[in-house]
């Protein structure tokens, strides 16, 4: 056998005929009392061959990004867009930064990858960094790979330690899409059968602090979990007020809290955390997204109540040399280019300038603490128009209303004036746009929006 399949390496084409010997269904010697059905060795030509395909659940716009830098996307046919959405609040930093790139390629070609076996000293510094820039110094990290997955850790060490089965969660909340993090997520068409039990978690309406106390006090609860800003539902902000009762609620019934800051953190609202604005300091701190610019990673932050152990928790990628390096460039490239209180500057610029062309421009916005309050947009009693309304945001985390006559105003951003945003819903667009947005580029939005929304 060996002999038949050498032998035609003697003549000069012996490399295309070895080939063609070996696919020919009579090379392939088994034991099976049937012949194989596979493509690979028969094939019916008039038949097309069979490609994997991609599993169909994201309706995709006609774009190709090919290549960006900073909050500019290039598509495929060289068109130039401004990014005002970072791919869902994913791009802090700006795309491919020259020091993140860097940080990143060198780590690369001295090594990649190894599980949690052994010592990695970049977890350790990306902890320390972490922990001064964030303000929590002394509390714990346990990395992951995305912000499901540190909801679900939360989760699980808040049973842990309490020893409850109960998760208390708001309407409207997004916390994910893996069993324990969308059974906290209040959409029943993403929950399957296979989720938790409906049971094991409560809804009550954002802001409602006596709904939510006449729950805890059953003491029955392991944790509350709440956005620091709700994101998916289209920039809904908590009140301050409501968090720091929420705060006393927890402690007094002995429930832990737990803040999802996975789209609100990392700087995006003008503090590293969106909750920080209102003083509280919550048991558990999940974040992904702006952590790793684009790479995957995302961690906990876990207050020293907590203790450590080995096996409890776990996680084969998480915490990787490449992921570490890109969550430390980011945090150095924040700090170096002050990205927060850019954040901050830029966002208050957004926030007042989409007002003075909403509808509601006669209320009263305060812009100070970079937050717009308004009345809940179904309690507004504007009519049909062609401005937007409902402005309410906090730092480069902005939501509005596109106006009743005008529902194409985002695919005319989009596809007219080459600007990328965000969407909850059919009504509300989103700008999560990296924290290095300057100025010029947040006025050359709002001339877009005031061209095209304002006639």
């Amino acid at each position: 056998m060996i002999y038949q399949i050498l032998r035609p390496l003697q003549n000069k084409r012996g490399l295309f005929s070895l080939f063609s010997y070996i696919c020919t269904p009579m090379a392939i010697q088994t034991n099976l009392k049937q012949p194989l059905k596979s493509s690979f060795i028969t094939h019916n030509s008039s038949l097309p061959i069979p490609i994997m395909s991609i599993f169909d659940v994201y309706p995709l716009l006609d774009i190709e990004p090919v290549s960006a830098h900073g909050c500019t996307i290039t598509d495929i046919n060289g068109i130039d867009y401004l990014d005002l959405y970072g791919g869902h609040a994913v791009i802090s930093i700006g795309h491919s930064h020259p020091h993140y790139v860097e940080r990143v390629e060198k780590q690369l070609h001295k090594i990649g990858f190894y599980s949690n076996m052994v010592q990695n000293r970049l977890q350790k510094e990306l902890a320390h960094k972490l922990g001064v820039v964030s303000g929590y110094p002394d509390w714990s990290l346990f990395l992951c790979n995305s912000g499901t997955e540190a909801n679900e850790n939360a989760l699980k060490l808040a049973a842990f330690q309490t020893g409850r089965e109960r998760i208390l969660a708001f309407s409207s909340a997004f916390h994910g899409r893996t069993a324990g993090s969308v059974a906290c997520t209040d959409n029943s068409l993403i929950r399957s059968p296979f989720s938790l039990s409906p049971d094991s978690v409560t809804f009550v309406p954002l802001n409602d602090l006596e709904a939510t106390e006449e729950a805890l006090a059953t003491k029955r609860y392991a944790a509350v979990i709440i956005e620091g800003i709700q994101g998916v539902s289209g920039i809904v902000l908590p009140d301050d007020h409501f968090l720091q009762e929420l705060r006393r609620v927890c402690t007094q019934y002995d429930t832990l809290l737990i803040l999802d800051e996975i789209q609100s953190g990392y700087g995006r609202t003008g503090a590293f955390f969106a909750h920080q604005h209102t003083g509280i300091e919550p048991d558990l701190i999940t974040v992904a997204k702006g952590m790793g610019n684009g790479f995957p990673i995302g961690g906990v932050l876990i207050s020293p109540h907590f203790k450590a152990i080995h096996g409890q928790l776990g996680t084969t990628f998480g915490g990787n040399h490449l992921a570490c390096v890109a969550a430390l460039a980011v945090l150095e490239v924040m700090e170096a280019e002050s990205l927060i209180s850019n954040a901050q500057k830029t966002g208050d610029f957004l926030l007042a300038q989409l007002f003075s062309i909403s509808v509601e421009s006669s209320v009263i916005c305060n812009v100070s603490n970079s937050t717009s309050f308004f009345p809940p947009v179904s309690q507004m009693s504007s009519p049909v128009s062609s401005s937007i309304s409902g402005v309410r945001g906090r730092g480069l985390m902005i939501g509005f209303e596109v106006p009743s006559s005008y529902p194409t105003l985002r695919n005319d951003l989009l596809f007219k004036e080459h600007i990328f945003t965000g969407a909850a819903g059919k009504k509300t667009i989103r700008l999560l746009p990296p924290l290095s947005l300057s100025l010029a580029q947040a006025q050359q939005f709002i001339s877009s929006i005031e061209s095209l929304a304002t006639y």
